[in-house]
């Protein structure tokens, strides 16, 4: 009986022995599954973490390049309202300038007819200067008549006759065509008028011929 029990007994601790190992083995491949669990989450946590990041500098990024597009546009917006002002002013001087020529036009259009016009009032300047006979007193009178209603239609116009006689010669305005003595002018100044000259809305269109009174030498 002692010999059984002890043999029993004996089985029993070798059941023992191999039921503590495997329980050993078992807790250890637990625990290796809980650690590659463990890991496995920890791994997908980093790559949450990086794919988080990568969102981020995406949009630091996008938003970048938004702001140098809206400086972009900015600089744009500025170019084409300074360059709309510049064309605006340009316009407006164009304005400006065509209108001053169609108000000239509408000034001096009539020039060439005025200039044609002074050729006959010299000539009935000329006929009533000569007053020799009796039997030209009518002629004379009715010439002078013509002449007096011929300068009322210059004036009308703006033609204007010069009376340089005593002024100073301008070249814009005066011809010199001879010198002469003195008498009763300052030197330097127009003594005598060969040809009158005229004015059409203060603008010369033809010169006065004028002769310069000149200092003459003392004997």
């Amino acid at each position: 009986m002692a010999v059984r029990f002890l043999s029993v007994r004996g089985k029993k601790s070798i059941d023992v022995r191999r039921l503590s190992l495997r329980l050993n083995n078992s807790s250890s491949s637990h625990i290796g599954f809980f650690s590659t669990a463990a890991e496995q989450r920890s791994r997908g946590d980093d790559c949450r973490n990086d794919d988080g990041d990568d969102d981020r500098n995406h949009s630091v990024t996008h938003v970048r390049m938004l702001e140098m597009r809206a400086h972009k546009l900015e600089e744009q917006v500025q170019d084409l309202t300074e360059r709309y002002k510049r064309a605006l002013a340009d316009s407006d001087n164009v304005r400006r300038r065509t209108q001053k020529f169609v108000e000239d036009a509408k000034l001096f259009g009539i020039q060439s007819f005025c200039r044609d016009l002074v050729e006959v009032a010299d000539l009935l300047e000329q006929t009533t200067g000569d007053k020799e006979g009796v039997e030209r007193v009518n002629l004379t009178r009715s010439l002078a008549q013509i002449q007096g209603r011929l300068q009322e239609v210059f004036t009308k116009h703006g033609l204007e006759k010069m009376s340089p006689v005593g002024s100073t010669y301008d070249p814009y305005d005066h011809e010199i065509v001879c010198h002469t003595a003195a008498e009763g002018v300052e030197p330097g100044t127009i003594a005598v008028v060969k040809q009158d000259g005229y004015k059409l809305h203060g603008r010369t269109i033809r010169h006065a011929h004028v002769g310069i009174a000149v200092k003459t030498q003392e004997s």
